[in-house]
């Protein structure tokens, strides 16, 4: 038995659309009795949202099946606030339900939050960016759902949390106390440990992304699987130091590894 670690955006589908091959392919893994993850950094939508499209595209999913960065996000906040810290929230909808639903306390105040978390926002504004900057003046920790640049959509890829990211760094001129989902080795853990429960080496992490699956999969030891139906061309390969140790077409041909 192996484990098989799905991104979604690029690796599953693309916008609404599912990749060739792929529900066939994740039904043979699971008919075998491999264990199936579904594991996204995108903080735009929820978990329960994530199961509901993909059993609308073919692929039976339960919702421990999916993980996503708001979900490790809560569980890290909720493990590391002490009494009385509260959190200024970017992002969202999806972000701020996910956090209520662990009881994350918000600041009413932004300036006094103890953390700041980012998400992606398409409504990112000026005064969200202020508030965050103001916070952190005030000692607060910045924690961000993902780093990814961009996400890829149909017709191209639109700035994603690694956007917003790069706006605080660049007033704060620090880094971000923490990034929770792809490739923290928080989120992979979990998912081994907590979901999973197997060993690194027996599974295998699939994905479009060298900075961010690839990286995590290559830095926990897990088997690191690129396919090319998302972000990453031939040139960016051929250009990464972040490697993967199998590349494929599409999910399609995952049961051959």
């Amino acid at each position: 038995m192996k484990g098989f670690i799905f991104d979604l955006d690029g690796t599953i589908y693309v916008g609404e659309n599912i990749i060739d091959g792929v529900a066939d392919a994740i039904k043979e893994l699971k008919a075998r009795g491999d264990k199936v993850v579904f594991l996204t950094n995108k903080s735009i939508a929820k978990r329960t949202d994530y199961v509901v499209k993909l059993n609308s595209l073919g692929i039976d999913v339960e919702l421990g099946e999916v993980i996503n960065s708001n979900y490790i996000t809560a569980h890290y906040l909720k493990a590391n606030m002490k009494k009385g810290d509260t959190a200024y929230v970017i992002g969202e909808q999806p972000l701020f339900d996910e956090l209520a639903e662990e009881e994350i306390p918000l600041a009413e105040v932004p300036s006094e939050a103890d953390y700041v978390v980012l998400g992606w926002d398409r409504q990112f504004t000026y005064d969200k960016l202020n508030h965050a900057f103001q916070a952190w003046k005030n000692g607060a920790k910045i924690i961000a759902t993902n780093p990814d640049r961009t996400c890829p959509v149909e017709g191209g890829e639109i700035p994603d949390c690694g956007a917003l990211i790069g706006a605080i760094e660049g007033a704060t001129g620090e880094p971000v106390t923490m990034i929770t989902g792809k490739p923290s080795q928080l989120m992979a853990e979990y998912v081994l440990t907590e979901v999973l429960d197997m060993a690194a080496a027996d599974c295998f992490m699939v994905g479009d992304r060298l900075e961010t699956d690839i990286k995590m999969a290559n830095d926990a030891g897990i088997q690191s699987v690129l396919v090319m139906t998302g972000i990453t061309t031939a040139q960016m390969l051929e250009m990464s130091l972040e490697l993967p140790k199998h590349v494929l077409d599409s999910v399609s041909s995952i049961a051959t590894l």
